[in-house]
């Protein structure tokens, strides 16, 4: 879950808090594998097409037409409209969830919104999340898949001012502003020996860090770099990722019984979305202007630093070789494993449930 304070800055709050969170919230509710369109009251969202198209006239002088309905479907992102979310919009944008068969609602998230939530209870078919997110749900009895990791590494990092710091460690009696309970943070503290840490709740301000110039704090790199920037501080940052804490981000995931059931519009979405992810990679300006239509607050200048941020977290890596969406077994075994050495997971359970690469497109 996100959320976001009245300065527009975002802050994620601890997996675990979210995760026992849903499974209070849904513990009336099945595992959402109906077909609703249904969206949570409150947040934007943006549609295909809800229009039937014509199939192509015979060869004979018949005026009858047939008509091939679409299939509507819904996806929860994770926050409101950003770079984070380009190829969805793209897909929508450009038709190709249309040219697939969907007419696609994009719900956006946000405070209060969460993902896993909506898609468990069966109130829309696909959502966005963290590979932590995934797993811990899967604990707590929500049997989500990963379809596609649209970042090959997430984007979630711990930013300090420049030249203070070479090594992790070097944070121990020092500021640290964080969501408590985050499993990266947790995993981080152990791995880097952090026992004398002052730990501070990160509440989406940076003005505390900007006063303090020994401080550091959670980041997602794509966007409070680029705050820094316009405000004339200089800063660096240590990617999540780089520092030991592999996972996924924004990974687009269903539920178990939907796949069952549904196969084939979980090809036709997943292909689709990939499609929009590839176009985003070469028209990042036109789509950071139709997501700015969603989310006003965003300014253009901050979502081309995003857009830039991100392309090697989400085309580089694995998604080179393989395609952007593509997951490996040893990236999702070792986040398991970590996750039950900090005690956020009871044990390791088969990750061949967890995830499937079986809906991606085939690389061209």
């Amino acid at each position: 879950m996100l959320t976001k304070d009245l300065s527009g800055k975002r802050y994620k709050l601890g997996a675990l808090s979210v995760m026992l969170a849903v499974v209070l919230s849904i513990s009336a509710c099945g595992s959402g594998g109906n077909n609703s369109a249904s969206t949570n009251g409150g947040s934007t969202s943006e549609s295909s097409s809800t229009t039937t198209e014509p199939a192509a006239p015979s060869s004979s002088d018949s005026t009858t037409t047939t008509e091939t309905k679409l299939t509507a479907v819904t996806q929860v992102t994770n926050w409101f409209a950003e770079p984070e979310h380009g190829g969805q919009y793209a897909a929508v944008s450009k038709g190709f969830y249309k040219e697939a068969g969907l007419d696609m609602t994009l719900q956006s998230g946000g405070p209060g919104i969460s993902s896993t939530q909506i898609v468990a209870s069966g109130k829309a078919e696909f959502g966005m999340g963290s590979a932590d997110e995934i797993l811990l749900a899967r604990q707590n009895g929500i049997p989500l898949v990963a379809i596609a990791a649209i970042f090959q590494k997430n984007p979630q990092g711990i930013m300090f001012h420049k030249g203070k710091y070479k090594d992790l460690s070097e944070l121990n009696g020092k500021k640290v502003y964080v969501g408590s309970g985050s499993a990266y943070w947790e995993y981080l503290k152990k791995a880097y020996k952090l026992d004398s840490v002052q730990e501070l709740k990160y509440t989406g301000s940076l003005a505390n860090f900007v006063a303090d110039p020994e401080s550091a704090t959670q980041i997602y790199v794509t966007s409070e770099p680029f705050t820094m920037q316009q405000q004339g501080v200089e800063v660096e940052y240590f990617l999540n990722y780089d520092l030991g804490y592999k996972q996924y981000g924004n990974i687009l995931y269903t539920t178990e019984d939907y796949i069952k059931n549904h196969a084939d519009i979980v090809k036709a979405y997943v292909e689709a979305s990939i499609k929009g992810w590839m176009y985003y990679k070469d028209n990042t300006e036109e789509i950071n202007k139709v997501m700015q239509e969603k989310n006003p607050d965003l300014k253009l200048e901050s979502m081309a630093y995003g857009a830039k941020a991100q392309e090697p977290l989400i085309y580089g890596g694995d998604a080179e070789a393989n395609g952007v969406g593509y997951m490996t077994p040893e990236i999702w075994e070792s986040l398991q494993k970590q996750l039950v050495d900090i005690g956020m997971l009871k044990k390791a359970d088969p990750i061949s449930s967890v995830f499937t690469n079986d809906f991606l497109p085939a690389k061209s």
